[in-house]
């Protein structure tokens, strides 16, 4: 699907507030509400928009330490370490890289028990280096230069 101008304004308001009115998002952008809901539809049916998400504030419900753990895997045989990952709630993003380690890992808990858990897990598959976030600077929105 070619994208024009106003699917990507679209598609920036909608990061900004996926729940706005199509009406209002219309207004926003000199179209009708009807004319949005239809772009939005094909936007969808495209697979340009994949999924509408929430943002919830980790630390009042408790997940209050974010863990970057970088792997270093002591086999060439993966899948089962690919099923843990996937498996663990814990485990919010991996990345199979390039470079330093073999994955890296986005880990969300809400004690350090938890993340000791985890991290004994992840030992049957190999080493790994650890780095806790102390603050979140910068959410990752793919649309902000647009």
């Amino acid at each position: 699907m070619q994208l024009d101008n106003i699917d990507f304004q679209i598609l920036r308001l909608l990061t900004e507030n996926s729940r706005v009115q199509w009406k209002d998002l219309g207004e926003q952008i000199h179209m009708t509400g009807q004319a949005v809901g239809n772009r939005i539809k094909k936007l969808e049916d495209s697979g340009v928009i994949k999924a509408y998400s929430l943002i919830v504030d980790e630390m009042k419900i408790g997940l209050s330490y974010t863990a970057f753990v970088i792997i270093y895997m002591k086999t060439a045989k993966h899948d089962p370490f690919l099923h843990c990952i996937k498996e663990r709630k814990e485990v919010v993003e991996a990345h199979r890289v390039s470079g330093e380690g073999c994955y890296h890992l986005k880990v969300k808990v809400n004690s350090q028990e938890q993340l000791n858990l985890f991290l004994n897990e992840i030992l049957r598959f190999g080493n790994y280096s650890l780095y806790l976030s102390i603050k979140e600077i910068k959410q990752h929105n793919p649309l902000s230069a647009t």
